[in-house]
């Protein structure tokens, strides 16, 4: 297991989580895009081992989920599922995205024709993310 520390833009706060099979993620759904103005990229984490210190503020942004971010600067913390209080941390807080590889892409269907991430990484429509969270694989 490997400890990774990292922070948001100005310093306020300060995430610790340990992690024994790095991987980055990126998700282009309406909603991310929108909070960061393009993919989303979070780091796995195991969960339970995050350490958040400073001040942070949350959105819900859905039913089921909330967004943190630091309420100095504005830096995207994580992505949250409400039910399992999982949160999906923001790869950039970490130096080099936690040295993690790019394994996944959720809402690959609607990535914006403006970029497009390369390699050989699995891409998910939209039906199939869905799908994939919800556990109704069709």
């Amino acid at each position: 297991m490997t400890e990774i520390k990292g922070q948001c833009l100005c310093g306020a706060v300060n995430v610790t989580a340990q992690t024994d099979d790095p991987k980055l993620r990126a998700c282009h759904c309406d909603m991310c895009r929108q909070h960061t103005s393009g993919a989303f990229f979070s780091i796995k984490t195991v969960p339970g081992s995050e350490i958040v210190e400073g001040p942070v503020q949350t959105y819900r942004s859905s039913e089921w989920a909330e967004r943190g971010f630091c309420p100095t600067c504005g830096s995207t913390l994580w992505y949250g599922t409400v039910a399992d209080k999982a949160r999906n941390f923001a790869a950039g807080l970490f130096p080099n995205a936690g040295g993690a590889p790019l394994v996944i892409e959720f809402f690959a269907d609607q990535c914006p024709q403006g970029y497009a991430l390369s390699g050989t990484h699995k891409k998910l429509t939209a039906d199939e993310t869905i799908a994939l969270f919800t556990g109704n694989d069709a």
